[in-house]
């Protein structure tokens, strides 16, 4: 497989590397293989076992960028197989920056919707308990935070609920506010393959770099649009784009088997490579 640098860069974002700093979560679900197949090309080979592939999501938001602040919805489709490793295929992008939807699509090769993201945190009073009462008395206990992001994709005037995330936050909050211990220090590469969209046809590989605190937390509790907003909305791009989109809310609304909290997020993205030869499945060798 042979790749060369692509040349087209955005304005807004300048010349790479692209810098991303904030916070993140990153949640493994178990996708129906099928499911990951409407987006992956025929000639990557998904890696799957029983029928599933480890899809999920990349909730982010950035506190600094290319393009300043912003929140980034990356849904995972599944991970096709790159010897002597994998990469993960982006199913849909939401960002609320309008730059970041034109530098996705045009020079990462994503699919990517412009969206509003909408917050609303609330407090959850823990049950009742002996211990709950003396942890209040020392004033650790109390209630736990709670944060509602409502993602509605957006088009001119027009808006479309995609998802409602909720996400226990806990003492998360307080810990990035105090500056305390928020997990180990991890660096990580996340390699990934992307292209082939209407705004760009080529197939693309890129790389994240991430330099980050992580630690396991709750998986976050995924709802899809209702299904009489499903019945009513038309997506302003045909057919087949809304059943790409009603498929990116299944992978949402798929099983979570793992949840990673990302504070002290630095992201370094470097230029996409463009791929001369795909690799092909090897049943159609």
């Amino acid at each position: 497989m042979k790749a060369e640098e692509t040349n087209s860069i955005t304005s807004g974002y300048g010349n790479p590397p692209w810098v991303f700093k904030g916070s993140a979560l990153y949640q493994l679900n178990l996708v129906k293989a099928e499911t990951a197949r409407a987006f992956i090309p025929k000639e990557f080979r998904l890696v799957e076992a029983f029928g599933y592939t480890l899809g999920g999501f990349f909730l982010a938001n950035y506190s600094d960028s290319p393009v300043g602040t912003f929140d980034e919805l990356v849904v995972i489709g599944g991970i096709v197989w790159n010897p002597p490793t994998s990469c993960a295929w982006a199913a849909r992008v939401l960002v609320s920056s309008n730059e970041a939807c034109l530098h996705g699509r045009k020079d990462v090769g994503l699919p990517s919707y412009v969206a509003k993201f909408s917050k609303q945190i609330s407090a959850t009073p823990k049950p009742k308990s002996k211990f709950n009462t003396f942890l209040n008395m020392i004033g650790v206990g109390g209630s736990t935070n709670c944060m509602d992001i409502q993602v509605s994709e957006t088009k001119d005037t027009a808006a479309a609920d995609f998802c409602n995330i909720n996400l226990t936050t806990g003492d998360a909050v307080n810990e990035l506010n105090s500056g305390k211990w928020t997990g180990p220090t991890m660096k990580m590469s996340l390699p990934s393959y992307s292209g082939r969209t209407e705004y760009n046809p080529h197939l693309l590989k890129y790389s994240c770099q991430i330099d980050c605190r992580v630690k396991l937390t709750s998986p976050a509790k995924v709802l899809g649009p209702s299904a009489e907003q499903n019945d009513t909305t038309q997506h302003p791009d045909g057919e087949h784009s809304e059943n790409k989109r009603n498929l990116s809310i299944d992978v949402l609304l798929s099983k979570p088997i793992l949840a990673l909290q990302f504070n002290c997020l630095k992201m370094v993205v470097e230029s996409p490579l463009m791929v001369s030869h795909g690799l092909l499945n090897p049943s159609e060798k």
